[in-house]
């Protein structure tokens, strides 16, 4: 019997575990260190995971603790909603003003604004890996409408940050696309549909493209709104039309999120002693495919209308009820106003105190994503954006301030160790991998066992 393992068993084994012990294995080895951090193994691993069944379905938690310190949970979606796990949250300056754009194969974008300054930063952050790059600054003006939405673009293999907007004047600010693999910017050449924003800043990423809220008006008081959509791969806008009794409702909250893996949902809050909808599109872009699925009312004067925060794997809703309470209810159920706070399944939520404003709440699946990137893309380019800059899309330079230390005060040492695996190469093997194919050799590593000098792990 062979000492060996075949190059493609490993590559197989390898490609099924979690982030956290591929992060220690960096350090069995150099080869090891270079094929987990190779961009192949990257995407071979996320496609793996994703084609999985959806065992380990989790939510990712933003808040802020009760002494105003901003805590990351990873909540996993299991029958109960209570086993969870603490991430660290990075080591920069996060102001009172930030927001979690959107989540994306285990990428955050985070928009930070800072009082007094006329820009924001721009960060995609791995929890997961704890690493974080910063995009280039955006100088903006305080009375701009802006809105930021983030993806992938499965074609080209790149994250996209999307800003678009309008002046205080009403008219279109020209749209600029930030691209991760080619760290640079440039401005969109599409016209966007004639549509304002509506009442919601959220764009979720569904079937490649960031979706936002638009509405165009009328007569008087008359208003036809439309879900407004950016293509990350073809760069085209899209506009995908609501069901003809919503086009000209116009309630005081109003809100699109992801939908299952592929489309989109809408939820309408009408203010107090109206009935509060929730529509989902069974078949993306299909305006046909818009099911109502659950319609709240008789709810008793004073009483806090539920707000929808996403979808759980078994089909249940996440509702926020209330200041501090969270529960998940099954859409099969025929549930009144008062009959919600009875009948739904009451969630806790460990370590971040919700008080008036529930914390961020995204759907999240652990990656490697960013591991094979500069710790620092943004200094490393050190360029600065004006939206208002000249015709030209060369940026001039600029630099940021944040100071972008690790924060070693409670990481994970790696282990180190030797690996008696005999990476050799075994000429009759496949490098297909389940869910997703690598073109990564293995170098035979003739030094033995070398310390990795990448990577902490995240998890408490």
């Amino acid at each position: 019997m062979s000492d060996y393992m075949p190059e493609e068993v490993i590559l197989k084994i390898l490609n099924r575990l979690p982030v956290r012990s591929l992060l220690r294995f960096r350090s069995v080895c150099k080869s090891w260190n270079i094929l987990i951090s190779h961009p192949s193994f990257i995407s071979a691993h996320l496609q793996s995971s994703l084609t999985r069944p959806p065992n380990n379905t989790s939510f990712l938690l933003l808040g802020c603790s009760k002494k105003y310190r901003v805590r990351c949970f990873l909540h996993y979606d299991n029958a109960g909603f209570g086993r969870f796990k603490r991430l660290k949250f990075p080591n920069f300056d996060l102001p009172a003003d930030y927001r979690v754009v959107g989540s994306c194969n285990g990428l955050l974008c985070l928009q930070l604004s800072y009082y007094g300054e006329d820009y924001f930063n721009l960060v995609l952050w791995n929890p997961s890996i704890q690493k974080y790059i910063y995009l280039p600054h955006l100088s903006v003006s305080e009375d701009d409408d802006l809105n930021v939405g983030f993806g992938f673009d499965s074609r080209n293999n790149d994250y996209k940050v999307l800003v678009v907007g309008v002046d205080k004047g009403g008219s279109w600010i020209q749209p600029y696309l930030f691209s991760l693999n080619g760290n640079c910017s440039k401005r969109v050449t599409a016209i966007p549909p004639n549509y304002d924003f509506g009442p919601d800043g959220s764009l979720p990423f569904v079937s490649g493209a960031v979706h936002w809220l638009g509405y165009q008006k009328r007569n008087a008081g008359e208003f036809n709104h439309a879900i407004l959509g950016f293509h990350l791969s073809s760069e085209e806008f899209l506009v995908i039309n609501l069901p003809e009794c919503l086009t000209g409702f116009r309630p005081l909250g109003l809100s699109i999120m992801k939908y299952g893996v592929s489309s989109i949902a809408l939820s309408i809050d009408p203010g107090r002693g109206g009935m509060h909808e929730l529509w989902v599109m069974k078949e993306y872009g299909v305006v046909e495919s818009w099911t109502k699925v659950l319609a709240l009312d008789g709810f008793r004067p004073g009483a806090c209308i539920p707000r929808v925060l996403g979808f759980r794997k078994n089909g249940e809703v996440l509702l926020q009820v209330g200041k501090v309470k969270m529960a998940s209810l099954d859409l099969n159920s025929q549930q009144t106003g008062d009959s919600l706070y009875l009948n739904s399944q009451q969630i806790e939520l460990h370590g971040v105190d919700v008080g008036a404003n529930l914390p961020f709440l995204y759907s999240y699946a652990e990656s490697l994503v960013l591991l094979d990137k500069a710790d620092d893309v943004s200094r490393d380019s050190d360029y600065y954006h004006h939206i208002y800059s000249s015709d030209s899309d060369e940026l001039s330079g600029g630099e940021s301030d944040v100071n972008l230390a690790a924060d070693s005060s409670d990481s994970d040492e790696l282990s180190g160790g030797e690996s008696n695996v005999n990476l050799a190469r075994d000429s009759s093997g496949s490098d297909e991998l389940s869910g997703g194919e690598s073109d990564v050799n293995l170098p035979s590593d003739s030094s033995g066992s070398d310390e990795s000098s990448g990577g902490e792990s995240d998890l408490a």
